[in-house]
């Protein structure tokens, strides 16, 4: 090995042999059985093969570009083989004269059969077989297969082994959890991922459905499922402002009260019930954890008022963060709505502001005189400074990643106390990734529109019917109805070929000459954005051409048509949180998705079932299929997403019975819980206390 190999392997996370053990194989390849040349060439055409025998020819060729070709030969049959791109090293290790044992597939070539850049290792004719499949291993740049088995190899002969891979959790426990499923111990199941037998059943290894894998795959989640449950625990114990009901001699109302009389709109029963679920929840001394989630235009924003004005009434602050400045301001201007009435003065932080005005915003936090903060991720700088903050309300909160949860403490007096947080999420969480990486969490659905809210009708029209489309919208509009013009990109991409945002609004003004259409991208100044959305919430824009930055938050009741373009480059909750943009009136409401052709069947998939499924919880499971966990969750580019060998859907059946036997072992065998957390996370466990 050479000295760049250590390092090479070190930097894909392969520095010890516990590492190595659990960098299992990604497929195999069968090397247990030998064909002969004359076989091969009758079989190998189906199937891949190996063969062996003597080069009697290796010779450069230039027809029509520089190759290799070797020709072997056994019992008379010949096979020739070919290398479009090779180094020194393997002409000299082909040389007539050395007997080769080769591995691919057989096609017809220029000359004959043949096999193109096949596996070869120079070998004697009567070495033997591999007496297991041989593993095929994630790589990177600078670390081939032979150097990542050789360092396998070592590290499962490694004294440590035997140790770290003992059992540790009690058999019968898992018998018990998993009654239909052969229980391996860790040790088998690892040593036989990495080294199946030539009969194991290859399928199941493949689609990680094997005992083996199920063993793994189950650990893992235990792991998991213990964390969360710790650092519930561990936020359970910690101290946080508890808001009460107070009886005054005077009676005075809570602000609660009084806000909720100043709505135009009653609650719905949802509401009304996770508006008790969080009451209730800060009634208690520690810090309240909860996901509210709600489809797009459910009414999440009443419930996070509701919670800011019991806080607000206790004499702490409230700070609501949203991932854009378009969606933090419309918070701002609704909240401003309900508050300012109220006697309650509010802070405004972005980053777009002057910064004498943020001087001023981040003074009046600190003073206490701002009890309700609003703004994007300014908000946790460092230069912002609270008084006493009580609670914290995440937006879209899946957006900023699961690193950047809120845990704000300070000191109150002789006392250290937490913020309570509320997490909300018009993206509904799919049920496998709440019981896994949102476990922690206390959960509350709102599931009922408010009345009124009529069905969005969603339309799937090709783009060659545009102009058909532009005569509706004429129609629409004359009728006084709004709309919006959707975009995925600002300028033109040479390799998509997409119309843009500006194109799209300069060619909709031209046609629409009688109306005022705008334009709203994300590199408009934000006073130009905040100008244009007033604007056309105040009906001085009839249509508005827009990017995805109107994807959440923005909330105008007049505004009931929206046309997506190139709708097959969106994804399911992309498409889904667009058009929860339009419905939001009295009028019917219709989302027409344009898309161009050809469609790629998982295109046209997609785009039918948002025709036809409404329900966020079911477009958020398709989502979750078609990008897996990492995406969703923001953690993709980390590639810290936690679970390394468990598939949310294939093993969604393992996740309750992880839950099961974490709560046992927490309850019944603490001192085994730290060894088995240290064997699967070790120091990842900081990363669930965020």
């Amino acid at each position: 090995m050479n000295k760049r190999q250590p390092n090479a392997l070190q930097k894909m996370g392969l520095n010890s042999p516990a590492a190595l053990a659990l960098h299992l194989p990604v497929r195999y390849e069968d090397e247990t059985q030998l064909w002969t040349i004359s076989d091969a060439l009758k079989q190998g055409r189906f199937q891949t093969v190996q063969t062996q025998g003597l080069v009697i020819r290796s010779q450069i060729a230039f027809r029509p570009k520089r190759q290799l070709i070797v020709t072997i030969e056994d019992d008379g049959a010949q096979l020739q083989m070919r290398w479009l791109h090779f180094y020194p090293s393997q002409q000299k290790q082909m040389a007539v004269g050395a007997h080769l044992r080769v591995r691919g597939d057989i096609r017809d070539g220029y000359a004959g059969p043949e096999m193109v850049h096949p596996n070869v290792r120079a070998l004697e004719p009567n070495a033997p077989l591999p007496k297991s499949l041989t593993p095929v291993y994630a790589a990177s740049v600078g670390v081939s297969q032979t150097v990542i088995r050789k360092a396998v190899s070592l590290a499962l002969q490694d004294s440590s082994m035997k140790t770290w891979l003992a059992e540790i959790l009690p058999r019968q426990l898992i018998q018990t959890a998993l009654p239909e499923m052969e229980v391996m111990s860790l040790h088998d199941a690892v040593m036989y991922l990495h080294h199946p037998p030539a009969n194991a059943n290859t399928q199941q290894l493949l689609e990680r459905t094997h005992a083996a894998w199920r063993r793994v795959q189950f650990e893992e989640l235990l792991a998991q499922q213990i964390s969360l449950k710790r650092a519930h625990s561990v936020r359970r114990g910690r101290r946080a402002p508890p808001f009460k009901k107070k009886k005054t001699a005077s009676q005075t109302k809570p602000l609660s009260e009084k806000l909720l009389d100043s709505l135009p709109f009653e609650l719905t029963g949802a509401q009304k019930r996770v508006w008790q679920e969080i009451d209730v929840d800060m009634n208690h001394s520690h810090p309240m954890n909860r996901l509210l989630q709600g489809d797009v235009g459910s009414g999440k924003t009443v419930i996070a008022a509701l919670a800011a004005a019991k806080v607000i009434d206790g004499g702490f602050q409230v700070a609501i963060m949203a991932p854009t400045e378009i969606l933090a301001e419309q918070h701002y201007l609704k909240l401003r709505e309900w508050f300012e009435p109220l006697g309650v003065k509010m802070a405004w932080i972005a980053g777009s502001l002057k910064a004498k005005d943020k001087k001023m915003a981040q003074e009046q936090i600190e003073s206490g005189a701002a009890r309700l903060i609003i703004g994007t991720h300014a908000i946790i700088q460092e230069a912002v400074r609270f008084s006493g903050l009580g609670l914290a309300v995440i937006d879209e909160q899946h957006r900023f990643g699961v690193r950047q949860r809120l845990e704000i403490q300070q000191r109150v007096g002789s006392e250290t106390f937490y913020c309570h947080q509320l997490m909300m999420t018009a993206t509904p969480i799919p049920r496998t990734l709440s019981m896994t990486y949102y476990a922690d969490l206390d959960s509350s659905v709102i599931d009922e529109l408010p009345p009124g809210r009529k069905p969005i009708q969603t339309k799937i029209v090709k783009d060659a019917r545009r102009a058909e489309i532009i005569a509706g919208l004429r129609d629409w509009l004359n009728q006084g109805q709004q709309a919006y013009w959707v975009c995925p990109l600002i300028e033109e991409s040479e390799a998509l070929q997409l119309q843009t945002a500006v194109d799209s609004h300069a060619e909709l003004s031209e046609i629409l000459t009688e109306f005022k259409v705008g334009l709203i991208h994300g590199r408009l100044k934000s006073e130009e954005k905040t100008q244009l959305m007033t604007d056309f919430k105040g009906g001085h824009i009839h249509l508005l051409v827009a990017t995805t930055v109107i994807e959440v938050g923005v909330d105008v009741a007049n505004a009931s048509l929206m046309v997506i373009e190139h709708a097959e480059r969106f994804g399911y909750a992309q498409i889904h949180q667009l058009r929860g943009r339009v419905g939001r009136g009295s009028a019917d409401s219709v989302c027409i998705l344009l898309y161009s052709e050809p469609l790629s069947l998982a295109a046209k998939e997609r785009l039918q079932t948002l025709r036809e499924v409404s329900d966020g919880f079911v477009i958020a499971e398709r989502d979750l299929a078609l990008r897996g966990p990492g995406e969703l969750l923001g953690a993709k580019q980390s590639g810290d997403t936690m679970l390394r060998f468990v598939d949310l859907q294939r093993d969604a059946w393992l996740i309750e019975a992880a839950q099961t036997v974490s709560e046992q072992l927490l309850a019944e065998y603490p001192d085994l819980v730290q060894a088995h957390l240290a064997r699967w996370i070790g120091s990842r466990t900081e990363f669930l206390k965020a």
